[in-house]
């Protein structure tokens, strides 16, 4: 077995009423879904909705690592 690994980065956004944590767990369980060997996120934006002078909903953007099979 070989001690290199090769990867892949996606760009996904999770969103949530509830707070970016959860926006981000979000975003993380819908790609896990459909995407394997998840190792590591980046958070590179976050963005929120406002109304009547609250935020109302959050908005996380990532970029998600993952490990090709067999690199």
């Amino acid at each position: 077995m070989s001690d290199h690994h090769t990867y892949k980065k996606i760009e996904m956004v999770g969103s949530s009423p509830v707070g970016t944590d959860e926006a981000i767990k979000n975003a993380l369980a819908e790609c896990s879904k459909t995407i394997r060997n998840i190792d590591w996120f980046e958070v590179t934006e976050t963005r929120g909705h406002v109304e009547n002078g609250s935020v109302s909903h959050f908005q996380v953007t990532l970029k998600i690592g993952f490990r090709i099979d067999n690199s």
